[in-house]
């Protein structure tokens, strides 16, 4: 008898063989009596490995079982996803899927890039941790061409496992540095898991008992939903508010985004920083930029999405594609403010770990040797454009927004009232999901696709993730 999963193959294989007799011939016809040809993948030389693990069924029992969390797994029937390469992950069945949102979690060459591979596998050969006790040049190497790509004031660097990590630590950098207490950030926000972070995340603070005394949520500088549309300097106006009536005319920092990520992708009303950036520099506060989802190059124009915005943060704070996929995190600020630290004694046992700080130093070789960030540029403006035209087509679509290869659509019932249309986002995201694409969602409402895939993205890659959400919102 074959192996459980050979037959499972097997039976792909055949399903595969009758939806390209069927399906590639022509799609029932739409309303003006045209014909949808079904979307086709790009062409990608590689075979999965076979499988022989457990299958997603029983995973899915287990993992209720012992991995009890509020957060995920996707789709009505979650996938079992087993190798990735590049912009693609396979599941059991050795399916192929287009992965269009990995990239904001983790991924920002693509999976398993060969050279992010090589360095950690020789690292691990080598040596995998040694603390701040001792010397050795990788995590040295690895700072030093971080700090490189930062404006000459922000260079010094600290390691931490996650980017919850660096946000804690670069909010209480900024109370040690000023003397005072008190955290401004956005409503809308996403900083982190930890308490402080969990405070000053003010889109989940409602569904958490966490009361964290000092920390204040500005009105959201949103363009879409806004009460002042654009215009940033007016939701600025809401920070100086805070500041004379809660906090007695003195704040330790303000933490922000540059584009908001699990808020729905959403970009600052233009202005909006600039203006927050003076307000709190009058306070005696620290700007601290968070570039956990949105730095590496991913923006396209620029390496840090606060460089669009025209202003140098007192703290960057980083993770996610840092690594590629490993466990780290950063917090790059100056080396004045970084003196408060020596005056204690901080240190984090794992952060800036020799394996991930390989990774980390083969992140940066690889984006500036594959061009990365200028094909979040090319591809991402070919991306947003194609989305833009399909929002002309169908009503659902309220919004298209983000810059580069950080792109969100939000979808509506009805585009005038901007009522949140968040089934049809679950329906939406499940039929793509059918069709070989993988989308985000997110947004306070839950209703906006979020479209943030490895910067290895292709333009043939953004034909189809389009034609695929074209398909899906034509048979709605």
């Amino acid at each position: 008898m074959l192996p459980q999963h050979l037959c499972k193959r097997s039976v792909w294989n055949q399903i595969c063989g009758w939806h390209r007799r069927v399906f590639s011939a022509i799609a029932p016809s739409n309303e003006d009596g045209g014909r949808h040809l079904l979307p086709q993948m790009p062409h990608f030389s590689h075979t999965p490995a076979p499988y022989n693990g457990p299958l997603a069924s029983d995973l899915l029992k287990k993992r209720k079982q012992y991995l009890p969390t509020s957060a995920g797994p996707y789709y009505t029937h979650p996938l079992n996803l087993v190798e990735g390469k590049m912009q693609y992950v396979f599941d059991e069945s050795g399916r192929r899927y287009l992965d269009a949102y990995g990239g904001i979690a983790t991924v920002s060459c693509g999976h398993c890039h060969p050279d992010v591979v090589d360095a950690i596998v020789n690292q691990t050969k080598l040596l995998q941790h040694t603390t701040v006790l001792y010397l050795n040049h990788t995590v040295i190497d690895f700072a030093e061409a971080l700090a490189a790509k930062f404006p000459s004031e922000l260079k010094a660097v600290f390691f931490t496992n996650s980017g919850t990590e660096a946000n804690e630590l670069a909010m209480m950098i900024a109370r040690l540095y000023t003397g005072f207490h008190d955290i401004i950030s956005i409503r809308n926000g996403y900083h982190g898991n930890a308490t402080s972070t969990m405070g000053a995340t003010a889109q989940f603070y409602h569904k958490f008992n966490v009361v964290q005394t000092g920390t204040h949520h500005a009105l959201n500088p949103d363009p879409y939903r806004g009460v002042f549309g654009s215009d940033g300097a007016k939701y600025a106006n809401d920070v100086q508010d805070i500041i004379d009536y809660g906090t007695f005319g003195h704040v330790a920092g303000f933490i922000a985004e540059s584009i908001q990520g699990v808020g729905g992708v959403m970009e600052l009303a233009p202005g909006y920083l600039p203006a927050v950036y003076s307000i709190i520099k009058k306070a005696g506060g620290l700007f601290i930029a968070d570039e956990v989802q949105s730095g590496f190059g991913r923006t396209g124009t620029h390496f840090w999405g606060f460089e669009a915005h025209g202003v140098i943060p007192d703290i960057v704070t980083l993770a996610k594609g840092i690594g590629n996929g490993a466990p780290i995190g950063a917090v790059v600020t100056t080396p004045e403010i970084a003196k408060v630290l020596t005056y204690g004694y901080y240190f984090s046992t794992f952060g800036g770990n020799l394996v991930s700080s390989a990774a980390g130093l083969a992140v940066l070789n690889v984006i500036e040797k594959d061009k990365l960030q200028q094909n979040a540029l090319n591809v991402g403006s070919y991306l947003k454009e194609r989305l833009n035209s399909l929002m002309e087509k169908h009503e659902i679509i309220g919004d298209v927004r983000g810059r580069g290869l950080m792109l969100g659509v939000e979808l509506v019932k009805d585009r005038q009232l901007k009522t949140p249309a968040k089934d049809e986002t679950l329906q939406i995201l499940e039929q793509m999901k059918d069709m070989g694409v993988l989308v985000g969602k997110g947004g306070f409402r839950g209703n906006v696709l979020r479209v943030a895939p490895p910067l290895c993205f292709t333009k043939e890659d953004a034909d189809f993730l389009v034609d695929v959400m074209d398909y899906t919102m034509s048979k709605m």
